[in-house]
């Protein structure tokens, strides 16, 4: 492969008979420790000259040592940045503006244009370039993370349907406890994040997913308390609190509470990551329990609630960077516009073909031993699909869902027309950053004390205590929020 660049009159070429060595910040990860010699790069190097020297911190320190380095412009030459700070430190000369080498940056140039929510958040104020976000999601929004949970062992044996409405959700934990006087049917891996309890359930009767979000019926911010429907979910919640069919300590779990509950059958109804479902069997039957199943249920919603779930999201909130510092600013870009395009992209996020993956019917499927987790094994061995490393944990996804079994399959094609494609991210001023820190933690913690009041039974729900709940979460700024958002999303995406 030769690639030809030229700037200020120097022709460069990108190629094996032109070597070239760049520094390259990561983490170790749990999978394996990063390696000087993993084959990718090796192939990477015979075609492209390049030579990656990567400079290894632990995950701890990671973010420390990020921001020291933009702090006094000593980034390694590449270097995986939150996009937010490529768009703040980036017209200060701390990061490459990429924009000025899409002449001779095919694939770069490709990227910005097939993706324009990548490039809002990559464009600072000076309208430069200077980041590629990392693609998450299939361009089509399709792609998903999780899924309701629930026994299916247990179900079968005594005959209890799934259900598809609230009521039949109540019914559905009604005839568990029947069956189990000493469980606590369903159970949360906490209360806000993707599979919070708090966040679960407000979308299910405001068709708000979190505190605020995109209401995918009207393209626009809301808050969910301020939405019909929040006061009747914590009704619904404080019902199945009061009759034990939530977990009490749903508030206080850790994940290996969680876990231990949902593996002994202390609890067998749960929202979480689909990815984990298949362990979590394995998991239990080692452990003892050879019957032990899980199975998704429908997703549900209540009455005039939109009945959905956002798609991963499709560009990440990080992205590939180069050092403004750079010594051969040409072959730098021209190396980043390698890693994006197809030959580059199936290195970082495939591998090798014929020793990670092979082509079945004109498709990638990663190689069968590797099992239906197949990314421990890519990470630690190969470096394939390894963050701060990969730039489009897409592909991966894609090629890993492909391989599923039967089961994980017949589960994804059960969810589809659940699924709609995840809101675009928002660019945000200075000043509605410094609104964001001053105004939404405290909101935030406002929030998740005041739900958790209701929902034990603390605070009595009814139209004033809800009113007051809603007037202090105003006081706090809620509103101000909502506004700030709403402006931004509307600024962004207004072209």
């Amino acid at each position: 492969m030769m690639i030809t660049g030229c700037s200020s009159g120097k022709s460069t070429t990108l190629g094996p008979d032109n070597p070239i060595t760049f520094s390259w910040l990561v983490y170790d990860r749990v999978e394996g420790k990063v390696l000087d010699d993993w084959e990718i790069f090796k192939e990477i190097e015979a075609k492209t000259g390049v030579k990656v020297k990567f400079q290894v911190v632990s995950q701890d320190g990671l973010d420390e040592k990020r921001q020291i380095m933009i702090a006094t412009n000593t980034a390694t030459d590449f270097i995986q940045i939150n996009t937010q700070d490529g768009r703040e430190h980036g017209p200060d000369k701390v990061f490459l503006n990429l924009k000025d080498y899409l002449d001779k940056a095919p694939n770069l140039k490709a990227f910005y244009d097939n993706y324009p929510e990548a490039k809002a958040l990559a464009t600072g104020s000076d309208g430069g370039l200077y980041t590629v976000p990392v693609l998450e999601g299939d361009a089509a929004g399709k792609g998903f993370n999780f899924i309701w949970y629930a026994r299916k062992d247990i179900l079968d044996k005594h005959g209890i349907k799934a259900p598809t409405t609230v009521d039949g959700f109540y019914d559905f934990l009604k005839a568990l406890k029947a069956q189990y006087p000493d469980s606590y049917p369903l159970i949360s891996n906490g209360i806000v994040g993707d599979t919070g309890l708090y966040t679960t359930f407000g979308r299910i009767f405001t068709g708000i997913h979190g505190f605020y979000n995109i209401d995918p019926l009207t393209d626009q911010y809301a808050f969910a308390p301020n939405q019909p429907g929040y006061q009747e979910m914590l009704v619904f919640l404080n019902k199945l609190y009061s009759e034990k069919l939530l977990d009490p300590e749903y508030s206080l779990l850790t994940q290996a509470q969680w876990e231990e509950r949902i593996l002994t059958g202390k609890s067998m109804v749960t929202y979480f990551w689909k990815a984990d479902l298949e362990s979590l069997v394995d998991k239990a039957r080692k452990a003892g329990t050879a019957e032990y199943d899980l199975d998704a249920i429908p997703l549900f919603a209540a009455e005039g609630i939109k009945n959905y779930q956002y798609s991963r999201p499709i560009v990440g909130t990080v992205g590939r960077a180069i050092s403004a510092k750079v010594k051969d600013k040409d072959r730098a870009v021209q190396f980043l516009d390698y890693l994006i395009g197809d030959e580059g992209s199936n290195y970082l996020s495939l591998g090798i073909e014929g020793k990670t993956y092979t082509m079945e019917n004109g498709k990638a499927v990663y190689n069968r031993e590797f099992g239906t987790s197949p990314f421990a094994t890519l990470r630690k061995d190969w470096g394939v699909w390894y963050d701060l490393i990969t730039l489009n944990n897409a592909k991966s996804r894609e090629v890993w869902e492909r391989g599923l079994s039967e089961k994980s399959l017949a589960i994804n094609a059960g969810y589809e027309q659940y699924i709609i494609p995840s809101p675009k991210q928002i660019v945000k001023t200075v000043e509605e950053l410094e609104l964001e820190k001053s105004k939404l933690n405290n909101v935030n913690k406002f929030l998740e004390q005041k739900i958790t009041e209701f929902v034990t039974g603390k605070i009595p729900i009814n139209d004033e205590t809800y009113k007051q709940f809603v007037d202090q979460a105003k006081k706090l700024g809620s509103e101000e929020l909502l506004t700030m958002y709403n402006e931004a999303y509307t600024r962004t995406y207004s072209k």
